[in-house]
């Protein structure tokens, strides 16, 4: 006979063991969600990134000028400048890949990216995709990011630091510039110290 008390313990977990499904992040394409941590990291590793490859084309390109004495560099010169010009495009398109992810993050259309060309209006926009929170679960444009990773996390820390320490920098510079001439002001007026 089989004994089943309806107060024996569960055999089998309370919870639900299914792990939640997540989109997998597509950097280069319009498809899928992009939350804002991972947002804001990816933005500083590109800013990151382009700052480096122009300082590394503008440095070859003046190294090529004044190894050739300013004359025959112009070839270099030319290449440098369609390899910024087209660095310069690529940051454009991967910001407006970035810029659709996160819109679909929060259940937007990626037609307000089209807000990016509109003066003022791009400023809301980006205070909106890293303020608006993203949505829960699944919505139209897929299932929710994967959670962020310590590299992405770090890279987003990024951007708080400098705004931190420009405003640190923004205030301490001036007090310390004022107090450096107000001494220079007072130092003559200082008697010496009489020694016996």
């Amino acid at each position: 006979m089989h004994d089943s008390s309806p107060y024996q313990p569960p055999r089998s977990p309370i919870t639900s063991t299914a792990s939640e499904p997540f989109a997998e992040i597509k950097l280069f394409s319009t498809q899928g969600r992009l939350g804002r941590v991972r947002y804001i990291g990816y933005l500083v590793g590109l800013i990151v990134l382009i700052f480096l490859s122009a300082g590394l084309i503008a440095s070859v390109n003046s190294f090529s000028r004044l190894q050739e004495g300013g004359g025959d560099g112009d070839l270099v010169h030319i290449l440098g400048s369609g390899a910024l010009i087209a660095l310069w495009i690529v940051t454009i398109v991967v910001s407006i890949l970035l810029i659709i992810q996160r819109l679909h993050d929060f259940n937007a259309s990626s037609w307000w990216s089209l807000l990016v060309l509109v003066p003022l209006a791009n400023l809301v926009l980006y205070l909106i995709l890293l303020i608006m929170p993203g949505t829960q679960g699944a919505n139209r444009f897929g299932n929710p990011p994967p959670p962020n990773t310590l590299g992405v996390i770090l890279l987003a820390l990024i951007l708080p630091l400098i705004t931190v320490t420009g405003i640190i920098a923004a205030i301490a510079i001036p007090a310390y510039m004022d107090y450096a001439a107000h001494t220079q002001q007072t130092a003559p007026n200082r008697l010496p110290l009489q020694t016996k």
